[in-house]
């Protein structure tokens, strides 16, 4: 059970990240018509499984930090994440994650690295000439910390430099993370509260033009799991701060939700049509000790993504998780559209656990291992 005296001590940062969040919305939109938007992509297979966002999930994965700092953990010491795969189009995404905690001051610290590469273009005029090629590419490097504070709450936070190269155009902002993490052992409830990307842009495409907004995002997750059954649900609500994040497009007329087809259009959006599309709901079933099916279900995307003549299984994403001694592999798999699905698999590596670094590493406490969650 949540005590009073923690959530009365919680409630004034959960304030402050609100009233904040609330400030930085102002005028920002949904639907890529923000710039760097690549942040809001999932940054591992685990994650893409859990449909695109988890921000209240308290498996041993370093991967899922990056969706809500107050997950770093000392039980997450001396993780290395990694994953390489090809997205639509053939664009080549990279992502990188390294946790390590420090007792002396009882903070856990991460890195974390994205990398889009979306390939070589021909520079052409409007006349077709060719002058070459150009590459294209957004990353963004980010580094972070939390600790824990009371018996079952964890703060923190991170700031990230991201960087877009768009033929002869690029760009550079600042941004922050915030989130707060609950987790009860006992009753083995997880709650997360993250607002992501407040910041602002140091250089902008075209320096004449006014600075494109970035796209923050206010989320808010919870997960439980079965005392008596080896499986946990997931509930991510997103853009918080925004109520319609539907794309009126005057050209389609229909949308279809989990419930069936519906009429699509701005103007006769039913209340619960609304509410849907900021949900994600999601599920990790346990086989054994080792072996964990994920499954997930993304209101938005299906509604935005799917054409009304086909389907498809837009909205809907899996996953597999093999927890070996030492190793992690991930895999996920997302449908986004009739055209495909978008395949990952991702490595997640113990170090402490796999090599040592002598008198060095004992002096940095390389070897050592943290209780995950106490």
């Amino acid at each position: 059970m949540v005590r009073f005296r923690d959530m009365r001590s919680m409630k004034y940062t959960l304030a402050l990240v609100g009233l904040l969040c609330c400030r930085l919305a102002t005028g920002q939109v949904v639907g890529g018509q923000s710039s760097f938007e690549f942040l809001n992509m999932s940054n591992s297979p685990h994650v893409s499984a859990l449909g695109g966002i988890s921000v209240a999930n308290p498996e041993n994965d370093i991967s899922l930090v990056p969706q809500n700092p107050a997950l770093m953990r000392p039980g997450l010491h001396n993780e290395l994440g990694l994953s390489y795969n090809s997205f639509y189009g053939d664009i080549k995404i990279i992502n990188l994650q390294y946790g390590y905690y420090v007792p002396k001051i009882s903070t856990s610290f991460f890195g974390a690295v994205q990398y889009l590469n979306y390939g070589s273009f021909e520079n052409t005029d409007n006349l077709g000439n060719i002058y070459g090629d150009f590459h294209a590419v957004d990353y963004a490097v980010t580094v972070g910390a939390s600790r824990s504070y009371l018996q079952h709450w964890r703060y923190g936070a991170s700031i990230k430099m991201a960087h877009s190269s768009l033929y002869d155009a690029t760009a550079t902002a600042a941004l922050m993370d915030v989130g707060v993490n609950y987790y009860d052992t006992a009753s083995l409830i997880d709650f997360g509260i993250v607002a992501k990307n407040m910041g602002g842009t140091l250089k902008k495409y075209i320096p004449t033009n006014p600075a494109e907004p970035l796209p923050f995002d206010l989320q808010l997750g919870i997960s439980k799991r079965f005392k008596h059954m080896p499986l946990r649900v997931f509930a991510t609500i997103h853009h918080l701060y925004e109520w319609d994040v539907q794309y009126n497009n005057p050209a389609d007329n229909t949308g279809t939700g989990l419930l069936g087809t519906t009429d699509s259009s701005a103007t006769k959006s039913t209340f619960g049509e609304k509410l849907f599309r900021h949900f994600i709901f999601g599920a990790e079933l346990s086989l054994g000790k080792r072996l964990v099916i994920t499954a997930s279900y993304n209101d938005l995307r299906r509604r935005e993504m799917v054409i009304k003549t086909k389907t498809g299984s837009a909205g809907f994403a899996f996953g597999v998780s093999l927890n070996l001694n030492s190793i992690q592999v991930h895999y996920g798999r997302s449908y986004y559209h009739i055209a495909g699905a978008y395949n990952e698999i991702g490595l997640n590596f113990a170090l402490n656990k796999m090599f040592g670094l002598g008198k060095l590493g004992d002096k940095i406490k390389w070897n050592a291992e943290y209780p995950d969650w106490e």
